[in-house]
Parts: structure tokens; C-alpha cells; sequence
């Protein structure tokens, strides 16, 4: 009975990623007495699966369009070791002088800002009062230095609510440093 079950939810998830031109054209050889229909008993576990599939799959785009920029600039940095093992939201993507040429849909969904809002301004417009200036200068001094930083800061949202912010800054190089990536993630 668990497996006739299972069977009838898979086909109901098959039946109804059907068009309808398509549904009518198999319709006829459905079995459709009231013995053989069952509820689905857990649409959560279909939700969770289907969140973390898009999650995945918006991930994969964040990279690939890193990967894109990569190619452009020609950065001679392994973007897969990078990522790799990486738990973040929000990818904010800079030229040298720290101005923001890019960041991906998870950086709206962590600050409130916008992502046109955020292009061409450097990333200390996050920065507020309680943004501790040791880390502010360890940052510089890691970027100056042309060094990976990683440590937490206090950001502000865009309703001017603080929040911390786990930050990991790489330099990216094509003969010298052109670029820096941050991943960021709110904890």
C-alpha cells in the first residue's frame, strides 16, 4: 500500500506539470474511481525540496556569473575554490577602487537595497554608527595589503536596522588586483 502510495503522489506531481492540450490526450487511459485517489500527505516535504533546488540553482547563477566577470577581467583566481565551502547570501562584486559593479539578488534580499541603488557606491554606505572602526581599518589594511579578510561587521539594512554580517573578501588578480568579490552572509 506505501509504495502504490507513493506511485499515485509521483504521478500526481507528473500529472500536473502537464499542459492541458497534453493531460487531454492521456486522460482517457487514467484510472479514475474513487478506490484508487489519494491525498497528498505531505506537501511540505515537495516545498522544502523544490526551495532547496532553487536555492541551488540561484547559487549556480550567482557563480556563473562571477565566472562571466572572470572571464572578462581574465582573473587568474580559482572562482571554484573560492565558492567552494562558502555559505553566503549576498556577493558583492567591486573594481579597485571599491565601487560596486554587481551583486546578485541575495544581496536585495539581506539589505533592502536595491541592486541599481548599490551600483557605483562602495560598500561602507552599509557602515553606520555601530560599525566597529578596528574592523573597518582591518579591512582597508587587508585590501591595501592585497590579502583576503574575514571577520564580522555590523551593517545596516535598508529600514536603518543593524545587523551582523559574516564578510569574506578576496582580491581577484589578472596581472595585478582589478577586482574584489565579498561573500557575505547575515548571522
Amino acid at each position: 500500500m506505501k509504495n502504490k502510495l507513493s506511485n499515485m503522489m509521483c504521478l500526481d506531481f507528473f500529472l500536473d506539470s502537464l499542459s492541458k492540450k497534453n493531460y487531454n490526450a492521456i486522460e482517457h487511459e487514467l484510472i479514475t474511481s474513487e478506490s484508487t485517489k489519494y491525498p497528498l500527505l505531505n506537501f511540505g516535504l515537495f516545498a522544502d525540496n523544490f526551495s532547496t533546488a532553487m536555492t541551488r540553482l540561484n547559487r549556480e547563477n550567482d557563480i556563473n556569473t562571477v565566472k562571466e566577470f572572470a572571464s572578462k577581467y581574465n582573473w587568474n583566481e580559482n572562482l571554484d575554490q573560492i565558492f567552494k565551502n562558502e555559505d553566503f547570501e549576498a556577493i558583492v562584486l567591486t573594481n579597485k577602487k571599491q565601487e560596486i559593479i554587481w551583486v546578485n539578488d541575495g544581496f536585495k534580499k539581506m539589505t533592502g537595497f536595491h541592486k541599481n541603488y548599490a551600483i557605483k557606491k562602495t560598500p561602507s554606505f552599509l557602515q553606520g554608527s555601530k560599525t566597529c572602526e578596528i574592523t573597518r581599518e582591518s579591512i582597508r589594511e587587508k585590501i591595501k595589503e592585497n590579502k583576503p579578510f574575514a571577520g564580522t561587521v555590523i551593517n545596516y539594512r535598508k529600514n536603518n536596522t543593524p545587523y551582523k554580517c559574516e564578510i569574506k573578501i578576496f582580491p581577484l588578480f589578472s596581472k595585478d588586483t582589478t577586482h574584489y568579490i565579498a561573500l557575505e552572509k547575515a548571522v
